[in-house]
Order: structure tokens, then C-alpha cells, then sequence
């Protein structure tokens, strides 16, 4: 399985831009999907964006336009480029690889830990 750590949170303001990344140790990083996921506090975790092993990119409603999902297999590092943040995008996002080439759902493949992302003006 892959070890995820996430990185690239904090605190913008709206209108503001962040990029996650999410960087993972294996030796068969480009076998996995990959997917970012987010859970404000009292709320469910929701998908945000996903890449499957051929590349194939889906993102949520709520962000499309404002948010884009990328990886770099040479660097085994996933990113996601956040860009018009509103207050509501406030959450942790999390990092989730799948070795079945496909984001199955939250009960399969790893996590890693989280980075907080805080829109406040």
C-alpha cells in the first residue's frame, strides 16, 4: 500500500488560490488512482476530485471551474490546484490512493493524514 502526506494547507482568504499536494512513497505509484476527499467539521466526507491509473479526471459539482486535480508520476505526487476559494471549500482535505486503478469509495485504499484549508476574510 502507499504512504500519503499531504501538504500545502492554510489560511486565504476568499477569492484566494492554494495548492495541495499530496505525496506518496511506492515503487508503483502510477498502478493507482488517486483522489482528494474533504470533511468540514459536523459534516460527511465528500469526494472532491479523483484521477483514475489512465488519467481520466472527475471533479464535484460544487467545484468544478475553481478546482483542478493533476498528478506527476515521475514524482509520485499528487496535486490539487484550488483557485476562486469560497468560504464554504473550509475543510480537511485528505489524500486517497485505490491499487484497483479506480476511487472505489472512502472505505478502500489508504488515507493520509490531512491539511487543513481555512477561506476567511
Amino acid at each position: 500500500q502507499l504512504q500519503l502526506v499531504e501538504s500545502g494547507g492554510g489560511l486565504v482568504q476568499p477569492g484566494g488560490s492554494l495548492r495541495l499536494s499530496c505525496r506518496a512513497s511506492g515503487h508503483i505509484f502510477f498502478f493507482y488512482a488517486l483522489a482528494w476527499y474533504r470533511q468540514a467539521p459536523g459534516k460527511q466526507r465528500e469526494l472532491v476530485a479523483d484521477i483514475t491509473r489512465n488519467g481520466t479526471t472527475n471533479v464535484a459539482d460544487s467545484v468544478k471551474g475553481r478546482f483542478t486535480i493533476s498528478r506527476d508520476n515521475a514524482e509520485s505526487t499528487v496535486y490539487l490546484q484550488m483557485n476562486s476559494l469560497k468560504l464554504e471549500d473550509t475543510a480537511v482535505y485528505y489524500c486517497n490512493s485505490d491499487p484497483s486503478g479506480v476511487i472505489r469509495g472512502p472505505d478502500f485504499g489508504n488515507w493520509g493524514q490531512g491539511t487543513q484549508v481555512t477561506v476567511s476574510s
